[in-house]
């Protein structure tokens, strides 16, 4: 094992090659990233971040680790100036270049030092700790409304489509029918129209 300033150069070298992914669907697997990014490079890794909420609208997250960071830069780049679909999904997959604080794994940054203490009501900084923690309870209260939100036009988008997908399946089923029956060649006769032989 190397020194921890060692150690925590390796992990920002792996966190510069390291591409984060959000929106991806549900139903996308370690192989269909691995698959989808190879055109950029050699994936090395893939490591889903586990959804809490337990949603199966809610797009996925993921962090995808590629051979070296020009790869990576690459799919940031790629995917900021073009819609890039995966697996089906409707709607984009977005990717920007991972950060340290996206790792649970991450070492101790060597030289920082963190304490805890309980702080005491008549503390000095006892107001400013109320503060922060009303501020968080505020966040908190606000990024759950957004994603319902979120959830509900994710909902409405699917319905939607799936809907839209239902009326052009029934469309194509129709042409198919009158194809297949001989309207179609009988109603291009009537009107004196030509039709293509693979009719």
């Amino acid at each position: 094992m190397g020194t921890p300033e060692a150690e925590y150069a390796a992990f920002e070298e792996k966190v510069k090659r390291t591409v984060y992914l959000d929106n991806i669907s549900p139903q996308v697997t370690d192989i269909v990233v691995r698959t989808a990014l190879s055109q950029f490079g050699t994936v090395k890794n893939v490591q889903f971040i586990p959804d809490y909420f337990k949603s199966r609208n809610i797009g996925q997250c993921a962090l995808v680790e590629m051979e070296n960071p020009k790869q990576a830069d690459a799919i940031v780049s790629e995917i900021a100036q073009f819609p890039f679909m995966m697996a089906g999904m409707p709607r984009p997959v977005r990717a920007c270049p991972a950060k340290v604080e996206m790792f649970d794994d991450r070492p101790a940054k060597p030289g920082r030092n963190i304490s805890c203490r309980w702080l005491e009501p008549n503390d000095p900084d006892f107001e400013v700790a109320q503060k922060l923690k009303r501020l968080n309870k505020k966040h908190a209260a606000e990024a759950s409304s957004l994603l319902k939100q979120q959830l509900q036009e994710e909902e409405n988008l699917a319905k939607q489509q799936n809907e839209a997908l239902k009326a052009n399946h029934k469309k194509y089923e129709m042409i198919d029918s009158v194809i297949a029956d001989g309207t179609a060649r009988h109603l291009a006769k009537r009107y004196k129209m030509r039709i293509a032989d693979d009719w």
